[in-house]
This record gives structure tokens, sequence and C-alpha cells, in this order.
């Protein structure tokens, strides 16, 4: 009897699943990947990850062990969940796992992977890097735009004393306060919020959106043959976020053209954007720089700095209204170095090691990114005899690291005092906190980030009272988080303040 075309076509589709299952069995048994759990047929193990990654993939890991293998769809991922495995990634074969998966959020979101996050390993992100470092985030720059982050740090403090006794969304006070430092650093003059090209709102939603698209899980990055379909919609965000992004950025190259231009051969640059602009132009630059690859640089300098810093420093005061000791402890050593008759500024951070603490404590438990951003092995290499073959995935779970109870004691709890005298620091070296990560793919602002934090923290608890708003207690306070480009808290803190210092010093700033 003839069989039917459709029947035909069911069994040669079933025929070739069965074959390309025992194929890949046999190969993961040829190989001798790390263990890990079992994956189905055509998902992987794509049906073990919730909401929150991370901690799926911490309750995998304490089965499988510190080194796992997963399948995500076709794509093959390891995954590190320890100091050890965190420093094979990160510094032994760094140079290996030193490129990244070629996402469709990079080719929408990121003018064809071009920006510092996302851009393939190789000459123009080396280059990219490098210009930003010397330009930048070196030293020397960070020293002379001092007084921006002064100024900035003022007028949030001006802000929230007008609206002291009343309940406050900190989050939208510390993302306008961190835009108007980078803006300021990056394109020489706020171009976000009132009498401005684009309302604080309107850029507040495209940099949610920003973080949302780089967190999710895209069927089509998983499953190429299912990419054109965009089954859940998230190209077309991407491509919707692509076209915002650049409705809001080329009139501002446009504006500095033009002064480039009225200027002549008097023209100096002024800040971030001037000098790329300026390096798009030269001839003997080893990679051109093209408009695109400008506009992805300067949105990510934007989004990503204004986006995990507020996000760290809400999490500091969430976990210092949790435990109140902890923070009259901070503002007895503000009390103690800077007194109550100034606000401080830069040069006393070095003499505030509480308030350091807190912050360190603050990104080992609520860590910017709890999953680094993806990096990709460009070559077959092992560890602890297990292959880790070309063009796998390598994520490395600093959010499991920092509940390692064989590292920390009593983990799960918020205790600055560890880091009291402790050499530990987030600067990439110490493998067991990594904040800003490790080696040639470590967060390369991470200096302005550190700086930006401590000098806004130190300031909210010097020049306020805080406390929970009438009828909310410590117990009942949301810690819950949600899984973006980093890890913001699920319910945004809401809090009462009160001036702690003279009203001088508010109207002053």
């Amino acid at each position: 009897m003839e069989l039917p075309p459709w029947a035909v076509c069911l069994i040669i589709v079933l025929a070739t699943v069965l074959f390309l299952k025992t194929i890949l069995s046999r190969g993961r048994r040829a190989c001798n990947l790390p263990p890990g759990p079992k994956p189905w047929p055509i998902i992987g193990n794509l049906n073990l990850i919730g909401s929150l990654p991370h901690r799926s993939i911490h309750a995998l890991s304490k089965k499988y062990g510190p080194l796992m293998q997963l399948q995500f769809g076709s794509v093959p991922v390891v995954v590190g969940s320890s100091e050890e495995m965190a420093k094979f990634f990160l510094k032994t074969h760094d140079a290996v796992f030193a490129d990244r998966p070629r996402f469709a959020v990079g080719k929408y979101s990121a003018y064809e992977y071009s920006d510092l996050l996302l851009a393939p390993y190789g000459p123009y992100w080396r280059q990219a890097r490098k210009i930003c470092a010397a330009e930048l985030f070196s030293a020397k720059r960070l020293e002379s735009l001092q007084h921006i982050r002064d100024e900035e740090v003022r007028v949030l403090l001006r802000n929230l004393d007008r609206v002291s006794g009343c309940v406050v969304r900190l989050k939208d006070h510390l993302q306008m306060m961190m835009l108007g430092v980078i803006s300021r650093m990056v394109l020489g003059k706020k171009y976000i919020g009132e009498g401005t090209s684009l309302s604080s709102e309107e850029f507040m939603e495209m940099m949610k959106e920003f973080s949302v698209l780089n967190g999710v899980l895209n069927i089509g990055d998983f499953f190429p043959w299912l990419d054109w379909l965009d089954l859940q919609g998230y190209v077309r965000r991407m491509k919707r976020m692509g076209k915002m992004s650049d409705r809001f950025l080329e009139p501002i190259l446009e504006e500095h053209d033009e002064r480039r231009r009225l200027e002549g051969d008097a023209f100096v640059p002024r800040d971030m954007v001037d000098v790329l602009l300026q390096l798009a132009d030269d001839p003997n630059l080893e990679v051109p720089l093209s408009r695109n690859n400008v506009k992805a640089i300067t949105q990510d300098l934007l989004i990503a700095a204004t986006d995990t810093s507020a996000m760290t420093v809400e999490w500091a005061i969430s976990e210092l209204l949790k435990n109140p000791e902890l923070l009259a402890n901070a503002t007895e050593e503000l009390d103690n170095v800077i007194g109550r008759d100034r606000l401080v500024t830069e040069t006393d951070l070095p003499h505030l090691p509480y308030i350091e603490a807190v912050l360190k404590e603050t990104m080992r438990l609520h860590p910017p990114a709890p999953l680094l951003p993806p990096h990709l092995s460009r070559e077959n290499t092992s560890v602890n005899g297990y292959a880790i073959p070309a063009g796998t995935i390598a994520l490395v779970n600093v959010w499991a690291i920092a509940r390692d109870p064989m590292l920390w004691e009593a983990p799960e709890e918020f205790q600055p005092e560890r880091f009291v005298g402790s050499m530990v620091d987030v600067k990439g070296q110490h493998f067991e906190l990594l904040p800003f990560g490790s080696g040639r793919r470590m967060c390369p602002g991470y200096g302005l980030g550190l700086k930006m934090m401590m000098l806004s923290l130190a300031n909210l608890l010097h020049g306020f009272v805080w406390r929970l708003p009438k009828g909310v207690t410590k117990e009942e306070l949301n810690m819950e988080e949600t899984y973006l480009l980093a890890t913001p808290r699920k319910v945004p803190l809401e809090a009462v303040l009160g001036p702690r210092l003279p009203a001088c010093l508010y109207t002053d700033a």
C-alpha cells in the first residue's frame, strides 16, 4: 500500500530526529562533556529554566556540580558556579572564552553587534574598548570630571529634600541622577528631562525595554530554523527599540557635527561623542568607525551605567531598611568622619570603610548581573577531564558563587562587617566576588560605577533619615527580584525620608 505524502514526511522527520538524537548522544559520550540533566529532544533543557534563570541554574548545579552542561535548543551551554570555575573561564582560559554569541538583540538593538557589551571579540571590539578606557574611564579623565558627579548628587539631594515627609520611589530619583552624570560625561550636556529633546519618562521606558530585551530567552537564538517566525514577538520589539534609540541619538550626533563645522580648525573635543565622531574621520584608525558604531557605543555607555548603578544603590538602601542596626552603624561612621555641617565629597570616600563594606555586601547578595553576560568558546578546551567544544556558550553564575557556604559564612544574610578590613575587592581579581566580571570582558566602567554608587549612597545616608511607609514593617518589605539585563527589585522601593543636616546644605545643593 502506498503511503500518503504527509505520512512519508512524518516518517522522514521522526527518523531524522531519532538519528540526530543518537548521533548527539554518542558525541556527548565520546567528548566526555561535563555532567548535567538529560536534554529533551529538540528543546534540550530549556524546560528547566524559570523566570529567574540564575536561581534555576543554581538549583541544578547543587545536583550536578559546579561545572554543568546544559542544552538550550540546538546550542550547547556550560555553566560555572564556583570560584574555581569562574577563574577557569575568566582568567586561565580568558582568551578562549572572550567571544560573545550572536543573539538577535545584538543585531537589532546594538547596531549589528557594534556596542561594547555584545561586539564579537576581535580588532573592532579591542579598539572600541581601548578608546573608552583612554577617553572616559582613565583615572585622569575621571578625576577631571569629578565636579559633574558632585553637582548631580547635590541635585539629587535637593530634589529629595523637596519631597521629604512623603513616600518616595527612590529608583526614579537615582536613575535621573545617574543619567545626568553619564549624559554630561558622554554627550556633553543633559538631553533628557524637562526642556530637552526627550522626556525623562520616554527615556526610562526606552531604558526599561533595552534591559528587558537583553535579558530574555529568545527562541530564535536557540532554534535558528524558527527565527523567521518570531514566535514571542521579541525581534519586532528589538527592531522597534533600535529605531527608538536611533531617533534619540541621531539628532545628538547632528548637533555635535554642526558644532565641529562651526568651530573648524579651532574645534576641541569636549565629550565622548566629540571624540568618537572625530575618530570616525580618522583614515589611520585600525578599524574604521561608522556612524552606527558611534551610536552603539554611546547607547551602551548611557544605558548600562545608568541602570546598574541606580539598581545597586536601591538594593543597598533596601537592605539597610531591613536591618536598622546596620543603618545606624553607617550613619554613625558618617557623623564621625564627615560631621553634620557638610555633605560627602569624593575625597571622603577612602575614609568610609563601613559604607564601602555596605556596597560590597550589596553587590555580593544582589550582583548587577547574576549570570555574567554569556561568553562563547572560540576553540576546543577542557577542564578537570571534561571537554568544552568550540561554539559552546559559557555562563558564570556569580549569584551562586556569592551564596557558596564554603566561601561565605551565613551567605544568605546581609552582613557588611564581613568586608571591614577584608582585602577582597570587586576589581576582578577575587573570583568569589565578581559584580563587574573579570578578564578581557570585564565591565570597562567599573571605576566610574564605584565612584557614583559610593558617593550617592554615602550622601543619601548622611543627608536623610530613612524609614518605611506607615503600615509597612521591615519583615513585610518585599525583597524579590526580577530578571532583566540587570536584576532589579521586583517591586521598586518606596520609603519616607526626612533631612538630618542643616537646611542650607540642601538649598545650596
